[in-house]
């Protein structure tokens, strides 16, 4: 059976699976796809997103962005909302890499400037801000330390020295998700991140120095400060060893709890919990001192960027202009206000793999964002275009404010090994003019840009299917990665 005869058209750019797909469903799900990317649609991630469906109070349909692919339980890309009183919250639909996100800064540099200096400009970041599987930074935190990065976010760093008070106005949540609670945070946990403030991590996670290529939108494009030419730097990672540890202690809880509570799911994976009960909350309160941790990260490895910048450059910060556009999460679940059914409702919107979209004169984003909706961050595949969009009203009717978050693999990390080699990776990258400075060749191989849907393709069906519009399209210059 194809894909295109297991889904329903509604639009070019969505297609329904049918509720009927799966005993047990209570809704469909929900794809934002379009022909070309569905020739690559995985048939367990459609499984998933069928299984997802199942669950307990969710709410009008379980949701797929064209980056999708197979995950642990939800699949990447997926977006699930579930009642606050009656649903239940899940690890599977936040991901082990809790509030991995993508944070841009714009510069008053030109790529002319930046460009003969990109080997030495790439080189410095990547002594500066360390990276690569259990990296350790410059900062070990005590645990009264981690208790209030736990809670307070980007707040930490700012009291801290690092960055400032116009960052964290720019970062979504201002920096800090409510409901962190310290104390469930395990010891190995925490001995995880004690050392990994302002740290990159591995695998897709990198600091890349890049230029503004394109302005699709010039009034969205002007308010964020984008202007053609212009140099950016975009920072992707996420909570580190902390979070995943975090994950990984709560599945166990939460399988318990599924058998306690009496929940059937169709695959353990989706291993969750009331939203209410004592297990929800608490890995609730864990998955959002996790979140905060991650805020915290970017927010530091920023504070480093703009340092390093200063020192290749001889240039002050106020002349470098290197201001925080947006931060954004893409692993994250989080209590919000959506219309269901025409009325207002609490639910619990888990977003794996998937970007807030939020749209024009919301609340929750900057006063200078709301004529124009929130800054949607999405970034490419090391050698592929990057991408800033705004959400929409289209996004808050149709997917709680969700987009997508990334290219998505279309190869696993294994396979990349066999076919591709690190250095070939490199010496390609470097013929386009792109320097790319990594830890060790395998995992140049693992993120080659070949192992990726093309980014473009994924931000044509959201533009095109209306759940986030195209702002500017970046090209990189240079790549550190872990």
């Amino acid at each position: 059976m194809t894909m295109e005869s297991l889904l329903r058209k509604i639009t070019d750019y969505k297609w329904e699976l049918p509720k009927g797909y799966k005993p047990g469903m209570k809704v469909p799900a929900i794809f934002y796809i379009n022909r070309k990317l569905m020739e690559i649609l995985e048939r367990d991630a459609v499984e998933q997103a069928a299984n997802v469906a199942t669950m307990p109070g969710i709410q009008k349909a379980s949701l797929v962005m064209p980056d999708v692919h197979v995950g642990y339980g939800f699949p990447i890309g997926g977006v699930a909302a579930f009642d606050a009183d009656e649903g239940v919250v899940s690890p599977g639909g936040v991901g082990f890499d809790i509030n991995c996100g993508v944070r841009l800064l714009r510069s008053e540099l030109k790529v002319e400037e930046v460009r003969p200096k990109i080997k030495e400009l790439i080189d410095a970041l990547f002594v500066a801000v360390p990276s690569g599987v259990g990296s350790e930074g410059r900062l070990k935190l005590s645990d009264r330390e981690l208790d209030e990065v736990f809670v307070s976010g980007v707040e930490w760093a700012i009291e801290n020295g690092f960055g400032s008070e116009e960052d964290r106005e720019c970062c979504e949540e201002n920096g800090a998700l409510d409901g962190a609670r310290p104390e469930v945070v395990s010891k190995k946990a925490r001995d995880r991140g004690r050392t990994q403030l302002g740290t990159l991590g591995s695998g897709n996670h990198f600091l890349e120095v890049q230029y503004v290529a394109e302005i699709y939108d010039e009034k969205a494009a002007k308010v964020m400060g984008l202007e053609e030419g212009m140099v950016t730097v975009m920072i992707h990672c996420g909570s580190r060893g902390l979070g995943h540890q975090v994950c990984s202690d709560f599945l166990t809880v939460l399988d318990r709890a599924v058998r306690k509570y009496g929940i059937k799911l169709p695959d353990r994976q989706l291993a969750c919990a009331p939203i209410n009960s004592r297990e929800g909350q608490d890995y609730f309160a864990g998955m959002a001192a996790s979140a905060n941790f991650a805020w915290c990260n970017r927010h530091i490895i920023a504070h480093w960027v703009r340092e390093t910048f200063q020192k290749i450059f001889g240039m002050s910060e106020e002349d470098l202009g290197m201001r925080l556009v947006y931060d954004v999460a893409h692993n994250i679940a989080k209590f919000e206000k959506h219309e269901i059914d025409g009325k207002k409702k609490l639910v619990c919107v888990h977003r794996k793999g998937a970007t807030r979209a939020f749209g024009p004169n919301s609340k929750e984003i900057p006063e200078k964002y709301r004529k124009v909706g929130q800054p949607v961050l999405i970034p490419g595949s090391m050698g592929t275009p990057s991408y800033v969009l705004v959400g929409t009203d289209k996004a808050m009717e149709e997917t709680f404010g969700s987009t997508c978050h990334g290219s998505g693999r279309v190869m696993s990390r294994a396979a990349a090994k066999r076919k591709l080699r690190g250095n070939a990776v490199k010496a390609n990258l470097e013929k386009r003019g792109i320097y790319v400075r990594a830890t060790h060749g395998a995992l140049l191989a693992e993120e080659a840009p070949e192992a990726y849907k093309k980014s473009d393709d994924v931000v044509d069906v959201v533009h095109r299917a209306g759940i986030s519009r195209l702002v500017a399209k970046l090209l990189p210059l240079g790549v550190a990665k872990g």
